[in-house]
């Protein structure tokens, strides 16, 4: 136990005489103390990195703490659960305890963001998942100077380059959800996405808007809309369509629970899917299949999602080399029940 000791001593003794300060300036900095000048903090955590230095306490806690933290913004979408299954299944293969948390879309805690990230530490906690929440740089930043490994799934808002995302080809799933309307021969296409501010929401609009201006057709605005990824986020955009003057043929909908809304809503309505107007999907969770009727849908790998972002955690724990902190899976369209070509009356007019 003592070589133990004096072995860590004469490593922050390295440390420090490369960062130029003081032993017990890099024992602060190393245990996640507040006082310390930003400034001595930066050449630390330079000097940590180039030694490639790690704590007893640290090389202890790859092995000792095995439980990760996933944090959602909600439980309550087809989505959540799936990503959920993915990091649970994988959890269980590789002996990890899965400790859940909710919070709200602005990643909101009535901790600070030293003190949240302290309680990880103090909780025993191996790692952090963070999937749809908003997690701003001081939060992030506090989680990276304790060492705690860190992956986000679909952020709202992107991540800084050093932190590991995954996501979908969101826009490619836009485009194709959009080219499969316009190949069944609609040309009033509505698109109804998430929150404006999420990657996402954003790269699958992007994908509408570009499948549209390839077949020359301009972005009609009052076609486009935004709102959260709920169910009522689909009612809301409904009535208004269909109190337009000229309403879509056919809905492209940011997530499968938006297209739910926008099926309860035609039904209320009396519009008939797909007879009277088409209904595209995004995420392929079991609702777009157990849906009436069944819900084309651009199919997220949900699972994998989960999976690959616990395989960040775990490769982050065992101090690998990570080259690319970015993971991007294929969507592909699944194609059901709820769309079909406009009727001969809808062509060039859109459903009155």
């Amino acid at each position: 136990m003592g070589n133990s000791r004096e072995s860590a001593k004469l490593t922050l003794a390295a440390v420090a005489k490369e960062a130029g300060v003081s032993t017990p300036t890099v024992s602060k900095v190393v245990n996640g103390r507040e006082d310390v000048a930003e400034g001595t903090r930066a050449r630390v955590l330079a000097a940590l990195q180039r030694t490639g230095y790690k704590s007893p306490l640290q090389r202890r806690a790859v092995w000792e703490r095995r439980a990760v933290e996933v944090v959602f913004d909600s439980l309550n979408s087809a989505y959540s659960v799936e990503v959920l299954n993915g990091i649970m299944e994988h959890a269980a293969a590789s002996d990890m305890e899965v400790i859940l948390s909710v919070t709200s879309r602005e990643g909101s805690s009535p901790l600070g963001p030293e003190e949240r990230a302290q309680r990880m530490i103090d909780e025993g906690r191996s790692g952090m998942i963070v999937v749809t929440s908003a997690y701003n740089s001081a939060q992030l930043e506090a989680f990276q100077r304790r060492q705690i490994p860190i992956a986000v799934v679909d952020p709202l808002n992107p991540p800084p380059a050093d932190v590991c995302s995954v996501g979908a080809s969101n826009w490619a799933g836009g485009k194709a959800a959009t080219t499969h309307l316009l190949e069944l021969g609609h040309r009033h296409i509505a698109f109804i996405g998430g929150p404006s501010e999420a990657e996402c929401s954003q790269a699958r609009l992007h994908g509408y808007m570009a499948a549209l201006m390839a077949e020359g057709i301009s972005v009609d605005h009052e076609y486009v809309s935004a709102g959260a990824f709920r169910p009522s986020n689909g009612v809301r955009a409904m009535k208004t369509l269909l109190a337009l003057d000229n309403p879509p043929t056919a809905i492209f909908a940011g997530s499968d629970s938006i297209a739910l809304g926008v099926l309860a809503e035609a039904r209320r309505q009396h519009v008939r899917i797909p007879d009277d107007m088409s209904l595209v999907g995004f995420d392929g969770t079991h609702q777009a299949e157990q849906s009436v009727p069944p819900l084309t849908s651009v199919s997220q790998p949900l699972q994998e999602m989960g999976r690959s972002a616990l395989r960040f955690i775990l490769r982050q724990m065992h101090g690998e080399d990570i080259d690319s902190r970015r993971v991007e899976l294929a969507t592909h369209l699944v194609v059901r029940e709820s769309t079909a070509p406009p009727r001969t009356s809808q062509v060039g007019s859109a459903v009155r």
